[in-house]
């Protein structure tokens, strides 16, 4: 499944939360410096979703706060767990 995600690095905690509008914000302590806020983005979304990090892969947005993430996974489990938002 793919999702389209806004990402805030160095914060306070790690969550995932649901915007006004319905979109996705994830919020990472990691710093955005040499793409180690990618690499902590996909390591915990792998955890958030009960994956396996080599099942979470960053397609677009390397660069950028708007990501979109592959996840494979049965729909069914994420879903799940975006409706808990």
């Amino acid at each position: 499944m793919r999702l389209h995600i806004k990402v805030k690095p160095n914060s306070k905690k790690d969550e995932v939360t649901r915007e006004a509008d319905g979109s996705i914000k994830v919020r990472i302590k990691a710093p955005p410096i040499e793409g180690k806020a990618n690499k902590y983005l996909t390591a915990f979304l792998a955890d958030y979703f009960g994956v396996s990090k080599s099942k979470v892969t960053l397609l677009k947005g390397e660069t950028n706060q708007f990501k979109t993430i592959e996840i494979e996974a049965p729909d069914e489990i994420i879903e799940n767990k975006l409706a808990l938002l």
